[in-house]
């Protein structure tokens, strides 16, 4: 009724206004009257606002925009539409997006992650990164894609291909949407651009104004979360909840108002938080006073916003109505249209208020390519307004309306008809000139000294706008788009103007620089500008002619600028009868300046000259000085030489730092590069001569090479020498890097090509660090990927690091030493690997050449720099100073590079010989190497001879060797006299003989090594023997230590040695050996023998809670009341939910050494910063002085008491010793001590005598019967040993049951036995799972942390009350022997049996205590006890086997065997006593589902008993080769069990009868068997870390639909996985706090309490890494076990690329959790990283 009322009352009203004459003041009045009395009321909810706004506002102007029932309407238009083929999803901050890197057009055309995944891109080269927020899906747009531009949802396919997104809307609804459309957004618009805060336009005057108003405070990006905090504590009376809640919504939505009332208590308001903000910032918060009409208004405003983008999602026809009415020129007055004013008031928006705009904005104009176009006029129209709003804005740049630029300058056609109608380069260039021209000094340069950085970083964002425009180059020109991309060359050009020659310097005299020069602002721009002009030059080369224009026009500009000008006039230089005219520069006395973007771009655009051949083209050449164009660069080179020279030391930092980026890979290419060209250019236009005395004269040299200068100040010639070797290096690099398309004949393939092999030949790299190194171009690509497989091999990674590239050896012959790209430490790095490798091929130490591609014909003059005179009388001069053998006048390096030069001199004579008549070739260097100065011997070839010989140039001998032979190679080419090959292996005998010589002697040392080395293997063999004899323990549980049995072997006769030696338990069992065990202290390197009575010696252990076995993850037991009443911690539950893990590192400390460094660890952690992250204090934490590993506890080594056995008493006793005559005397034992104790607590049904008595036969023994079968004196121990004990078991307690630490508490050594239980077991399964053998695989220290437990674990009666241990072993056997039972004794299906087990075996001893004499169990005595219980057990477990048994199969027919039948007779027992609740089930089945259930119990038992007795167990049980029956027979054997176990029942049938009948008759069984109670089924799981998906993506998918429970809203989430039981959790939220012992603890933190004990493993998936988790204060990270094609992990997913699962990091990752060494992972990891701040891990 009521939806129908509201129909009717919404078509009545729409139907009011569209007949009313004025239908907007219809509306208007509507609005005025209905939204102060919906919103922004004292007492309504957000959901009541909604829902009136929804029937009151919304439905009435649904229906007045449909004309009808909105519904039916909706309906109509359906059927009529067709689904935009354009995704236009926008992302949220933080939301995975991709890129497909060989099909985008660039790297800003990005799919959503369900385009992605059902697009063809998935398979191709694509790149994932998180999105900043504000950008959408370009799915559909055929601009943006090479090929695949729809993914299968967005496909418009076959059938309705021909749809387009005309307007199929009929003309009448088409006109309502516009009218009503326009009446809205005016009303939107004006709302949002509103400033008047008190008053509304008359139309909206209210006719009462009431006196409310709101206090509104606004975010800015000044205040900090905890300013706001405490500032609306102060001043507004909220509480702190109250205050996080508002300051998170100011966050968020970008205002907030924080008090409402009368004007005077909101001014008040007002005031105080501008008063106590100003005091924590020097900026106060912006605050200020609403009435709650505009308030209302402007929250209906935002909420229309939403409603827009509702019903443009309707039909394509509402979309184009609404672009229509937001691009409609305003016709009334000189304003912009709607949109236009929404833009240019964007900057003072808040924050929600924009995000609406910019979304709206998203679904309408740029979902359509028409208004796209116009909406791109109107933005580039007010570009520079909304640019310089955006620079005095605070908040970031991904919610300004300057963001959308990405979205419309990408496009390539729009930016095309943006350049020929805008010309919007220019628009952007003069953007950028206006807000930099306070930055421009007198000269019209930049002087960024005294800059804002935050301002300056705004500037830099504009020229990625212009990077977008020229981001795709055209392929047609047309006349409109030539003119106006020339014009806007020429306004950049007026900006290169303005840093051509900025920020100049001069050298430092005398004293230090006082104040740094600012630098980085002008590197800054230098790096922003590297790609945009890359880009330029790109756009030019596409055409000649605009190629020819732009080059003509940058020299024009290049005449016009003035910097760094000459002062005198030019003088006349001789040299070797040249003369060279120039004007005088000295870099070292006058201003430089490393900024030439003019002088380079000109290099650049004349290289393309001539790769096209326009070149020819050029107007009158001869009027281009190249002498003039090469001084600025040649200046710059010379800067970079003096500063390496160290001339320019008293100018500090900053000039090294510039001369670094200089030459670095992220400027090199604008810069260094270029001046190389330019210097190229020179030489290949200039006379040689000439170009090299301009080199010397800039490089201050030319005296110094005319001879006329001379100097004995040390500083002076090392600063020559230094000099020398740079211009020496000058010269190779102008003659050899010919790597450039243009100068030579190659493709940008070949020069990256060459890139990697010289980067490789450093050494092998990770891809990483090789795309690191290499220049990315506008699209951030390096071309690596192509080539790569040509030059280099892949090696994989192990289980850590990283894969790596090797150099494939074939492409080693074109490393060249002096590559131009390496940096000093690179170049010697890559000469000593070079030549390390040359020597271990066998091959000289020369690092000859490589043989250069040609050069093209335009640069081909430039190797006559190598034989003209000048070049030759260089390189006489430096080999004669040599020859001289001054020390100060030379350098080794200088001679290194003298050889190069000559070596290129020749191998380029060789090959233009080999290509003409000797009589052709004009290039005669070798010619004049002999004879210029060979009258006076020297010459160069005479002077190369000379200095073969000197012994400080013994490294450079194979060079010198190599550089003679050339020499001989080109006399041969020159006479014609013989082949060359011939000539050279006669040049090279001499040498070959030598180098025999050498690989002989070679060979005898290494034969000497060799025999030296097996000397030594043999005396550390016999050693190790000696070592082994007297450390047997050690090695016991090696296969191969056979000489443990000899020393039993003597106690018996042959025959029965095997047996002896391999049980463990009862009558028969092996002797435990004498072995001494020698150890060493770790901490004071003494030596001591471990001894009963010797002062304490203890392994540095490591106690924590575990839930690594548990079968119900996420339960923890939570029983912790005193006394043995309780079930755990005195009985294990069988799902094993926590148990208390010991585990050791193996070092060995003695007790007082390490309460020393225990105590010192103590006071100096106190006072180092954090250091609780590391380790916890309280929790008597240390890390392990030798390895680092964290340790809570030191476990006493207790030496095994050696023991012969007596085989023949044992036999006398075994005939009296039955079973059932045990049970009667442990009766009997256990009553005794209770009546002397007078405690009657027990079950007096349990109690009775009767029931003793029909249970066991009769004649009762007495209470000291059990004497009488063999005691001796309890062992004592030293004082020392004692009190460790003691000091473990209370660590053990402590930690295990998160309790206070006390001695005396009854369940001390209840938690000994169960750490000693859960450890084997815990061990027991790491062996399984890694499918290792039970003995001899252990690890050393896993081993002796294993006997060193149950050690400590057997002597806990010593220290604890005996009556008290009595009492537990009473306990634990009442779950046995029923009759001893008490009322809460738990059954036999919830009690873990293996830790029953031990318990018993280690509190029996306790009731051989008498008052007056300390006695125990002798060893046939125990041999007994311990067969028995083992025996019960055993029976109990097959029992539990049987009772928890899965689905078996049904009966089936067949042979059966003996072991079967014992097995059905039992289960027909079993069944009978159960109430027949089991199925029927054969008597194979069972025995196969017995032998697998038991086999891990066995497997514990086997360690155990190994660990207690020391008796060595069965060869069979050191190979996992065996087969698993003969495993099982051995287990059998070792532990005195029958192979078939079924034969136990058989022969203690009388006493297991009623045994059974009472174990089956328990109610939990008769539950269990109903399945009312869940019960563990055996074996049980072994547990793993969940799978992962093998594809990153996958995850990242699942984390994108991830919702938080929590939290309603949609703000970026931090999904995070865990990795025990792949749970998602939202981390880092503060919707999903929660309280952790009364303290606030994060998702993760709350998680891993329940599910890992504290202990958490967790992948947070938008990062792409491991978060180790060991308690609320301690995390840390670790690698992702994710890699990408290349071998490397991606955090934070930096790089992008692709990422599968490395199953070894896995499995790594599962033995760290198996393992317990997630704790020890973290302190090592902390302790590596210097932690400054503290994390808060617990808020995770």
């Amino acid at each position: 009724m009521a939806e129908s009322e509201k129909n009717l009352d919404g078509l009545e009203l729409s139907k009011e206004w569209q007949e009313a004459a004025d239908s907007r003041a219809a509306l208007l009045s509507y609005l005025k009257e209905q939204v102060p009395q919906i919103f922004c009321l004292k007492d309504s909810s957000p959901q009541e606002e909604e829902e009136l706004m929804q029937s009151r506002l919304l439905h009435p102007l649904e229906c007045f925009l449909f004309g009808e029932d909105p519904q039916e309407g909706l309906e109509k238009l359906k059927q009529g539409s067709t689904s935009s083929h354009l995704c236009g999803r926008v992302f949220k901050e933080g939301e995975t997006v991709y890129s497909c890197r060989d099909c985008a057009i660039d790297p800003t055309c990005v799919l959503c992650m369900d385009c992605f995944q059902d697009s063809v891109h998935k398979s191709h080269r694509y790149k994932m990164h998180a999105s900043s927020g504000g950008g959408f899906c370009d799915c559909g747009d055929v601009e943006a894609w090479k090929i695949g531009p729809y993914c299968s949802k967005h496909d418009p396919g076959a059938a309705n291909a021909m749809v387009t997104d005309d307007c199929v809307l009929d003309l009448e609804l088409y006109g309502r949407a516009e009218k009503l459309l326009r009446i809205l957004l005016h009303y939107v618009t004006e709302f949002l651009v509103w400033e008047e805060n008190f008053e509304l336009s008359a139309e909206l005057q209210p006719r009462i104004k009431d006196n409310t108003y709101y206090c509104v405070l606004y975010n800015d990006e000044h205040h900090s979360y905890d300013h706001v905090i405490y500032t609306l504590q102060r001043s507004v009376n909220c509480d702190l909840a109250e205050a996080q809640t508002h300051t998170t919504l100011i966050d968020k939505e970008g205002r907030r108002a924080v008090k409402r009332g009368s004007l005077s208590s909101c001014q008040q308001a007002q005031e105080r938080i501008r008063a106590n903000s100003v005091q924590i910032s020097q900026q106060p918060l912006r605050v200020e006073i609403l009435h709650s009409v505009v308030m209302a208004h402007q929250t209906f405003a935002l909420h229309l916003g939403s409603w827009f983008q509702k019903i443009i999602g309707y039909s394509v026809g509402f979309r184009q109505a609404f672009c229509q009415v937001a691009l409609q020129p305003d016709v009334d007055r000189d304003r912009p249209c709607l949109i236009s004013r929404l833009m240019l008031h964007d900057a003072r928006m808040f924050k929600g208020a924009r995000k609406i705009v910019h979304e709206l904005i998203f679904c309408s104009m740029l979902m359509d390519t028409e208004f796209k176009r116009l909406f791109a006029i109107e933005f580039t129209k007010h570009y520079k307004q909304l640019q310089k709003d955006f620079i005095n804005d605070d908040h970031e740049r991904n919610i300004s309306i300057t963001a959308l630029s990405v979205q419309i300058f990408t496009v390539p056609t729009l930016a095309r008809q943006l350049i020929e109608e805008c010309n919007v380069i220019k628009v952007i260039v003069d953007t950028v000139m206006e807000l930099l021209r306070e930055h421009l000094d007198d000269n019209n340069r930049f002087v960024f000294l005294g800059y804002n950085s935050d301002k300056f970083s705004r500037v830099q964002v504009i020229f990625h706008d212009l990077r977008y425009i020229l981001i795709s180059k055209p392929s047609i020109w047309t006349e409109e788009l030539r003119g106006q991309f020339l014009k806007g060359f020429r306004v950049f050009l007026g900006l290169l103007k303005c840093m051509q020659g900025m920020e100049e310097v001069k050298r430092q005299l005398g004293q230090h620089i006082a104040v740094e020069p600012e630098w980085e602002a002008g590197f800054t721009l230098q790096i922003q500008l590297r790609h945009i002009l890359a880009m330029f030059q790109d756009w030019c080369s596409s055409d000649d002619e605009i190629l020819l224009l732009a080059f003509k026009e940058c020299h024009r500009v290049l005449k016009q600028c003035n910097n760094q000008p000459f002062h005198r006039d030019a003088t006349d230089h001789y040299m070797c009868k040249h003369i060279l005219h120039v004007r005088p520069y000295k870099v070292s006395r006058e201003p430089v300046s490393i900024h030439l973007p003019i002088s380079r771009l000109l290099a650049g655009l004349y290289v393309l000259l001539c790769g096209t051949g326009a070149i020819e083209r050029l107007d009158n050449p001869a009027t281009y000085d190249f002498t003039e164009l090469a001084e600025h660069a040649l200046r710059c080179v010379v800067l970079a030489a003096q500063v390496s020279a160290e001339m320019w030391r008293r100018n500090g930092l900053s000039l090294v730092s510039q001369v670094y980026y200089y030459q670095d890979v992220k400027c090199r290419d604008e810069m260094y590069d270029k001046d190389i060209v330019m210097l190229q250019i020179a030489a290949s236009k200039m006379d040689p001569n000439h170009f090299l005395m301009l080199v010397l004269l800039r490089f201050e040299l030319f005296d110094y090479f005319n001879g006329s200068c001379s100097s004995k100040d040390q500083d002076e010639l090392t600063q020559w020498n230094r000099l020398t070797e740079e211009m020496l290096y000058l010269l190779i690099v102008i003659i050899g890097e010919r790597y450039v398309p243009g100068i030579s004949h190659l493709t940008k393939e070949d020069v990256t090509m060459r890139e990697v092999i010289h980067l490789l030949c450093i050494e092998p790299m990770a891809h990483s660090s090789l795309v690191k190194a290499l220049p990315e171009n506008e699209s951030h690509e390096t071309g690596l990927e192509t080539v790569i497989t040509k030059v280099a091999i892949f090696k994989k990674p192990g289980v850590s690091g990283h894969g790596l590239y090797e150099v494939k050896k074939e492409h080693l012959v074109e490393f060249n030493p002096f590559f131009y790209h390496y940096s000093r430490s690179q170049h010697s790095k890559a000469e000593e690997s070079q030549k390390k490798r040359r020597a271990q091929e066998g091959n000289d130490k020369a690092l000859r050449p490589p043989v250069p591609p040609a050069f093209c014909p335009a640069f081909s003059h430039i190797v006559q720099l190598l034989c003209c005179d000048i070049m030759v009388h260089i390189l006489r001069n430096v080999l004669q100073r040599a020859a001289e053998d001054r020390p100060t006048h030379w350098t080794e390096a200088m001679i290194q590079r003298a050889l190069h030069l000559i070596g290129q001199a020749l191998l380029e004579e060789k090959s233009q010989l080999e290509n003409v008549t000797a009589e052709e070739v004009t290039f005669d260097f070798s010619l004049k190497a002999r004879l210029m100065g060979a009258e006076r011997g020297k010459s160069v070839f005479l002077l190369l001879s000379k200095i073969k010989t000197l012994p400080s140039l013994e490294a450079q001998k194979d060079m010198i060797k190599w550089v003679l032979q050339m020499f001989e190679v080109v006399k041969c080419l020159r006479e014609n006299s013989s082949p060359t090959v011939s000539m050279s292996m006669e040049t090279a005998k001499p040498e070959e003989s030598a180098q025999d010589k050498e690989k002989a002697e070679r060979k005898r040392k290494a034969e000497a090594a060799k025999l030296h080395r097996q000397k030594i293997m043999a005396q550390m063999s016999a050693m190790q023997k000696n070592f082994i004899e007297s450390n047997k323990m050690l090695y016991e549980n090696m296969p191969e230590s056979g000489t443990q049995g000899e020393t039993v072997a003597s106690t018996g006769d042959h025959a029965t040695e095997q047996r002896e030696l391999c049980i463990a338990v009862g009558p028969h069992r092996g002797s435990t050996p004498a072995d001494r065990e020698v150890l060493t202290c770790i901490l004071c390197q003494e030596e001591q023998e471990v001894m009963a009575q010797a002062p304490a010696m203890g392994l540095a252990a490591c106690v924590q809670r575990s839930t690594v076995l548990t079968q119900c993850r996420g339960k923890i037991p939570s029983s912790r009341a005193d006394g043995p009443g309780t079930s755990y911690p005195l009985f294990m539950p069988p799902d094993l939910n926590v148990g208390t893990h010991t585990g050791s590192c193996g070092h060995v400390m003695h007790a007082t050494c390490w309460q020393k460094y225990y105590e010192a660890v103590q006071n100096t952690t106190r006072n180092r910063l954090h250091a609780e992250l590391i380790i916890d204090l309280e929790n008597g934490e240390y890390l392990c002085p030798l390895c680092k590993s964290l340790c809570n506890t030191v476990v006493p080594l207790i030496p095994l008491e050696p023991l012969t056995f007596d085989y023949e008493n044992a036999a006398i006793i075994g005939e009296h010793l039955t079973l059932p005559r045990w049970i009667q005397i442990l009766s009997a034992r256990i009553k005794g001590l209770q009546s002397i104790a007078q405690d009657n607590d027990r079950n007096t049904e349990g109690s009775s005598s009767n029931g003793s008595t029909g249970l066991f036969g009769e004649g009762q023994p007495d209470f000291r019967s059990i004497l009488s079968y063999g005691v001796q004196e309890s062992r004592k121990f030293s004082d020392s040993i004692t009190e460790m004990l003691v000091v473990c078991a209370t660590t053990v307690h402590r930690v295990g049951l998160k309790t206070a630490p006390n001695e005396l508490c009854p369940r001390v050594s209840i938690m000994a036995w169960n750490t000693c239980a859960f450890t084997i077991q815990a061990i027991e399964n790491i062996l399984e799972q890694e499918g290792k053998p039970l003995f001899g695989s252990l690890q050393n220290r896993q081993l002796a942390g294993m006997k060193a437990i149950v050690q400590f674990s057997a002597t806990q009666g010593l220290k604890s009350s005996q009556a008290v241990i009595q009492r537990h072993f009473t306990d634990m056997l009442g779950v046995l022997l029923p009759v001893m039972s008490r009322k809460n004794t738990p059954s036999l299906l919830e009690v873990d049996l293996f830790h029953l087990l031990v318990g018993l075996v280690l509190s029996i001893p306790s009731l051989y205590q008498e008052e007056t004499v300390d006695l125990q169990p002798s060893a046939v005595s125990s041999a007994y006890n311990h067969l028995h219980i083992l025996h019960l057990v055993t029976m109990a477990h097959v029992l539990q086997i049987l009772l928890s048994s899965a689905d078996v199969p049904a009966a089936g027919d067949g042979q059966e065997t003996e072991e079967e039948r014992a097995a059905a007779e039992l289960y027909s027992a079993v069944s009978q006593h159960t109430g027949r609740l089991l199925p029927d089930v054969s008597g194979s089945s069972l025995v196969e589902r017995v032998k697998t259930g038991i086999a891990p119990f066995l497997r514990c038992a086997a360690l155990f008993f190994n660990c207690l007795t020391g008796v060595p167990p069965p060869e069979e049980l050191f190979s996992i080769s065996v087969d698993s029956q003969e495993q099982m027979e051995a287990l059998c054997s070792y532990l005195a069990l029958p192979s078939n176990v079924f034969q136990l029942f058989h022969d203690h049938r009388e006493t297991v009868s009623p045994l059974l009948q009472r174990w089956c008759g328990s109610p939990v069984v008769t539950k269990a068997l109903k399945g009312k109670i869940q019960t563990v089924r055996y074996p049980r799981k072994r547990n793993r870390l969940i799978e992962l998906p093998e594809d990153y993506s996958t995850l990242l998918n699942q984390a994108s639909h991830f919702k938080c429970p929590k939290s309603t809203d949609d703000e970026r989430k931090h999904p995070t996985l865990c990795l025990f039981c792949g749970a998602m959790l939202c981390s880092q939220s503060s919707c999903c706090l929660s309280q952790l012992e009364r303290e606030d603890v994060g998702a993760c933190t709350a998680h891993a309490a329940t599910c890992g004990a504290g202990v958490g493993m967790f992948l947070r998936i938008r990062e792409c890494e491991i978060v180790l988790m060991a308690s609320r204060t301690r995390g840390s990270t670790y690698p992702a076990p994710y890699l990408d094609d290349y071998g490397e992990t991606d955090p934070h997913l930096g790089r992008g690329n692709p990422l599968h699962l490395c199953p070894e990091r896995y499995r790594k990752l599962n033995q760290l959790w198996q393992q317990h060494c997630i704790l020890e992972e973290i302190a090592r990891s902390l302790e590596v990283v210097n932690v400054m701040f503290a994390f808060e891990w617990q808020m995770l």
